[in-house]
């Protein structure tokens, strides 16, 4: 799976999944209406990635060898979730760091 390559595109990657969050969210509220609620994972998903974004933003966000907070809920709605590989790339790169190639 594709890391991002640069701070920047990483950065753009985790605020395309916030938009992408909300997108979902405005159409699950659309259909979801007479039913009240949308899905319960959607709002750890939101608050999930806003919060990479926040530590980003703060100076303190480190990749870790650990998978993301939200990954785990996304992975089980992943069926529900068009942008899915989007969170898996942003999962690889907190895994694996970016993806620098050294000049040979």
């Amino acid at each position: 799976m594709r890391r991002a390559r640069t701070v920047k595109e990483y950065t753009e990657m985790v605020q395309q999944a916030i938009f992408e969050v909300g997108d979902l969210r405005d159409c699950m509220e659309y259909h979801f209406e007479e039913m009240g609620k949308v899905p319960l994972y959607l709002d750890h998903l939101e608050t999930g990635v806003k919060d990479v974004f926040q530590k980003m933003k703060d100076g303190c966000y480190v990749f870790a060898d650990g998978d993301l907070a939200f990954m785990e809920i996304a992975m089980k709605h992943a069926e529900d979730i068009p942008f899915i590989q989007l969170l898996q790339q942003i999962n690889e790169t907190h895994l694996h760091g970016l993806d620098i190639e050294e000049d040979q």
